[in-house]
């Protein structure tokens, strides 16, 4: 990730609220027009806001979430170690 992408982590939530700036509004645009991470990053963000605001519950298969917490448990343990 290039410095100047670092420069904007920390205002991209307060940008996706509105709540900046106008002029660095305007620098986090151009930045996005021309970082394709960034824009990556910026519309991950907005669709995870998007998915929370709805709130639909989506039942996993079992077998699926059944993989899924044991992939995390692992991981966690491999991590933090393993919490009796």
């Amino acid at each position: 990730m290039a410095k100047k992408c670092l420069e904007y982590i920390n205002e991209l939530n307060d940008y996706l609220d509105g709540e900046i700036d106008s002029s660095l509004c305007a620098e986090i645009e151009a930045h996005l027009g021309e970082c394709q991470n960034c824009r990556i990053m910026v519309d991950t963000m907005r669709q995870t806001v998007k998915l929370c605001r709805e709130g639909k519950v989506i039942n996993l298969p079992e077998s699926l979430e059944s993989k899924l917490n044991n992939l995390l448990k692992e991981r966690w343990d491999k991590k933090f170690g393993k919490q009796g």
